[in-house]
């Protein structure tokens, strides 16, 4: 007869009633921000991050479109997202439980350099935004959870050092710049000006002018460069700069009126469904 553990029994019981999000920030990893969550209905809107977005499904499923590809992920499967890269996830069927961490890239060179003792040259990436690693997804579960118990430094540092080398070294590479041309580089002054004046009310026409483009133009090359409207960027932006204010202790209501937010339930709307948590949770975590 096979006998489980009452640990295994509470991870393999169905998802069933409320959502639950656990968001805090871990000091051993230079406050890298953690996640651990089951999404029964909620929809994720497409975001980026500042951070590497790395994460395995325990239960269920969740089907994301990462810069415009669409897949399914269930258990076995996870997420190695690098920065600024637009990605969106709603549960599959009847909803799903995962874990996510969302390191830096100075942090992910360090932990690199620490395990391979040599300088790390270039920038990190990943070449798949979505994998299948039974083991890595296993491995990577166990070192996130001997985060959330707070478990001893050692250990946890340990799992977690190990499971990132491991998940560079088996998909990992360096960042490759294309050749730009016209048009990218038309959209790229658009999106330059949206990031260095998102608390303005920018409007569609004043974009345009900045990129050199017609507006039904630079809202087709945005979306085919980027893989999100200009709006959509935009609204992205204001959210990961509230994120920064916020880790500085900003309260909500201040927070969104510095971000070009209309009011407080529009900041809170657009904060929720880019991060899965509330502001004031995010504030605290």
């Amino acid at each position: 007869m096979h006998t489980i553990s009452q640990e295994q029994a509470i991870d393999a019981m169905p998802l069933e009633g409320a959502e639950r999000t656990r968001f805090w920030r871990d000091s051993r990893f230079d406050g890298m921000e953690c996640l651990t969550a089951t999404f029964i209905t909620h929809e994720f809107a497409p975001h980026a991050h500042d951070t590497f977005s790395i994460g395995a499904i325990e239960a269920g499923s969740q089907i994301s479109k990462i810069r415009g590809e669409r897949s399914q992920a269930g258990p076995g499967d996870f997420y190695l997202i690098n920065p600024d890269e637009i990605h969106d996830g709603h549960p599959g069927g009847g909803g799903y439980r995962y874990r996510m961490v969302y390191p830096s890239t100075e942090l992910l060179v360090n932990i690199l350099e620490d395990v391979t003792g040599r300088p790390f040259k270039g920038m990190p990436s990943f070449s798949k935004r979505m994998l299948r690693d039974p083991d890595l997804a296993q491995s990577f579960y166990h070192a996130h959870k001997a985060l959330e118990q707070a478990t001893g430094a050692l250990e946890a540092e340990e799992r977690m050092f190990g499971v990132l080398a491991t998940m560079f070294e088996r998909h990992g590479s360096t960042i490759i710049v294309p050749v730009e041309t016209k048009e990218q580089s038309a959209v790229q002054r658009a999106r330059d000006y949206l990031t260095e004046n998102y608390a303005e009310d920018i409007g569609l026409e004043e974009l345009a002018k900045v990129a050199g483009l017609s507006r039904a133009h630079l809202i087709r090359a945005f979306r085919r460069q980027f893989h999100i409207t200009p709006h959509a960027f935009l609204t992205d932006k204001r959210v990961r700069a509230a994120k920064t204010l916020l880790r500085h202790g900003w309260s909500a209501v201040d927070t969104a009126y510095q971000c070009g937010f209309a009011d407080q339930a529009h900041f809170s709307r657009h904060f929720k469904a880019r991060t899965g948590v509330t502001p004031g949770a995010f504030r605290t975590g």
